[in-house]
């Protein structure tokens, strides 16, 4: 079902939001309307499939495994996120992940709502970040090395504006 790349970058309104439920192990078992016109996937095409079908590869490692390390710690997650649509066009979103939980408080799965970022915020510090970090990923031969590499990267650019990751994301949504 991946396509191959076409370079062209797919928009949404600012008062749109894209929402979607997973479970445990990121299957999609909800999308809303705003989910399907953007990303041109069908309701029959996404539901139960995995999350990552939408990972686009030139979105970095070492930001999903903090998404991942954040949410099954019972943390929210803010965050850039690029998305691959069906047809091989692609999307930028500022989302916020949430685990959802049962009346016991256990995690019974992962709520994420999406709105438009500021596309200057994305081309001139989102972009060019998430560029290092996938250069940095790729001079590792192994998954786990590579997540390791741009997790550190991350950090040490972190520390070298004197912030942690949710004060930065924060700033840059202004």
């Amino acid at each position: 079902m991946k396509r191959a790349l076409t370079g062209v970058e797919r928009r949404f309104d600012d008062d749109q939001v894209i929402v979607t439920k997973s479970d445990l192990k990121g299957r999609i078992t909800y999308a809303n309307q705003t989910f399907f016109a953007v990303s041109g996937f069908t309701e029959r095409e996404v539901l139960g499939a995995p999350h990552s079908i939408l990972r686009h590869p030139a979105m970095p490692r070492a930001a999903f495994h903090l998404m991942w390390q954040t949410i099954t710690g019972g943390g929210e997650f803010f965050g850039y996120v690029l998305n691959r649509a069906r047809n091989g066009d692609h999307y930028w979103v500022f989302a916020h992940v949430t685990p959802s939980r049962d009346g016991q408080g256990r995690i019974t799965g992962y709520h994420s709502n999406r709105r438009a970022p500021d596309p200057h915020v994305v081309a001139t510090v989102v972009a060019p970040l998430y560029q290092r970090l996938l250069r940095e990923e790729g001079r590792h031969d192994s998954p786990a090395a590579a997540i390791a590499a741009g997790g550190r990267l991350l950090t040490q650019t972190l520390t070298d504006l004197d912030t942690d990751y949710d004060r930065y994301m924060f700033s840059l949504e202004g």
